[in-house]
């Protein structure tokens, strides 16, 4: 099933706004519903006020009514596979669980594979909020 995300990832990598790095990242996230959301990122002059791809689909996501993702898929026209940034890996965790799979690519074909619990070892998560 990773074929649908790596396609979508692929084809809104392309609607990226990154005039000033030249950086152009897609995304795609499958919700616990089965649908796709993507996300492109989007620069802006004033850095680093841009919006990552993964914020992206994941704002789509949560527009759409749903709160938990299943899969996600990164692609970036890069040598080696981009992992999401920090701030990114925080967001993935709030929807979804430490074993949720996550494929990191390449544009040329590398890809690399992991989850969202090896990405952030002991994530912040709600239950640290509880009183």
């Amino acid at each position: 099933m990773v074929k649908d995300l790596k396609e979508a990832a692929a084809a809104v990598r392309e609607n990226a706004h990154a005039p000033y790095s030249g950086f152009k990242v897609g995304a795609a996230i499958r919700a616990a519903s089965g649908t796709v959301y993507v996300g492109c990122n989007v620069e802006n002059v004033a850095y680093p006020e841009g919006t990552c791809a993964e914020a992206g689909a994941i704002a789509a996501m949560v527009a759409a009514g749903e709160t938990a993702l299943t899969e996600a898929y990164v692609i970036a026209g890069s040598p080696m596979p981009v992992t999401p940034c920090g701030g990114c890996r925080q967001k993935l965790a709030e929807f979804g669980v430490g074993d949720v799979p996550v494929t990191m690519a390449t544009t040329g074909g590398v890809e690399e594979f992991t989850t969202l619990g090896d990405l952030l070892p002991g994530a912040f998560g709600a239950a640290h909020m509880e009183s």
